[in-house]
């Protein structure tokens, strides 16, 4: 019985959580409804859909989906549109954005639409925030509308005050938005016969670098590093958040889950065949050719010059693939070199197959659940 008061405990919390199986921290998802070469993005989209609920059977912590545009190989451009359809599909698992870009929307939109998702799927919903575009420079400005990209960054803390208190439904008096109520909210349980669920979105920072991992520390949020791009920095933002970190009315102590890139296969060769894709992919984004995901073929068949044979040595490096002993090795050993809290498994490759049964080894790696059932 305790044992199951336990995990009833951990349903409540909306961050913390114990690691289930033999794994050393919880994990979780992170999923961009990748589109390969061949792949329409309504079929990248079950995918994703199908990745949720492997997920929660197999009992992973929560199903991120990353804000990204103009991306022909990314079909999560819109995040919130994902989440109220994996909410549809899912009973228990958490649901997130990782992240909504928020500069690139207005709080009150924000606020709407992830209070819409609440109530969709009431205690469990996070909200993940980034200050980046998620895109480059032009299609950032066609989304806010303006060209001064650099204000909209620099007004991060200030946007996201804003959306706390459109949340909270908690303006002061004489504020210019101290009538405007984000609904669904906490406003409708203040009007006669209204009732309203206490829950809301849990609210968590991103980043790359040391500019959020430090906001995130002095406001006492939970932070979710991308390590999967920035591995570099990973350490060293971690290390700032819990420097600066303040105990809040959220957290009593610092609370930081890492993105990873990690695909497992029946071996090693089959696991660098399939991470391949991905790495030709980002080569192609990174030097303006963005496109879908390539084949395992094309990539095998793909002819790397000097430099990109070095940014694929320097891409992989930061990728645990391989068996599913090798990938718990790799994450064994970054959990304990960064302190991570949680870990966020990213698996972008192109076939639908290889992504969900990586997913599933990794999960028999470390002895998760093969069903997921309802607490009583």
């Amino acid at each position: 019985m305790a044992d199951e008061q336990d995990r009833r405990d951990d349903q409540r919390d909306p961050i913390r959580a114990r690691p289930l199986g033999s794994a050393p921290v919880p994990l979780s998802v992170l999923d961009l409804a990748t589109v390969g070469s061949g792949v329409t993005a309504a079929e990248a989209l079950r995918t994703t859909t199908e990745l949720a609920r492997l997920a929660e059977r197999r009992g992973f912590q929560r199903f991120w989906v990353a804000e990204h545009h103009s991306m022909p190989g990314v079909a999560s451009s819109s995040p919130a549109v994902i989440l109220a359809h994996l909410a549809a599909h899912t009973e228990r698992i958490r649901l997130g954005s990782g992240g909504v870009m928020l500069p690139n929307h207005a709080p009150l939109v924000i606020a709407e639409q992830f209070g819409t998702l609440e109530a969709l799927a009431p205690g469990r919903v996070d909200l993940g925030l980034g200050r980046a575009p998620g895109t480059d420079g032009a299609t950032a400005a066609a989304l806010r509308r303006t060209e001064r990209l650099r204000e909209g960054a620099d007004d991060f803390p200030q946007q996201l005050a804003e959306l706390t208190r459109f949340l909270d439904d908690d303006f002061p008096d004489g504020h210019r938005y101290a009538r405007i109520h984000a609904v669904p909210g906490p406003v409708q349980g203040t009007v006669p016969g209204g009732v309203q669920s206490a829950d809301r979105p849990s609210v968590w920072l991103l980043g790359s670098s040391g500019f959020s991992a430090r906001l995130a520390g002095m406001l006492g949020l939970p932070f979710s590093f991308a390590h999967h791009f920035s591995a570099a920095n990973t350490v060293p933002a971690l290390d700032l958040y819990r420097e600066t970190f303040r105990p809040s009315a959220v957290l009593d102590k610092p609370y930081a889950s890492i993105g990873v890139s990690a695909f497992a296969a029946e071996d090693e060769k089959e696991a660098h065949r399939q991470v391949l894709t991905g790495a030709l992919a980002m080569i192609r984004l990174r030097t303006g050719r963005p496109g879908l995901v390539p084949t395992p073929e094309e990539a095998e068949g793909y002819e790397f010059n000097e430099i990109e044979r070095d940014f694929i040595n320097s891409w992989l490096a930061n990728v645990e693939y391989g068996s599913p002993d090798q990938v718990r090795e790799g994450l064994d050993g970054l959990i304990k070199r960064t302190g991570a809290d949680e870990v966020k498994i990213t698996a972008n490759a192109h076939g639908r197959a290889a992504r969900l049964r990586s997913y599933e080894l990794i999960a028999d790696a470390y002895d998760l659940p093969t069903a997921q059932t309802e607490q009583p």
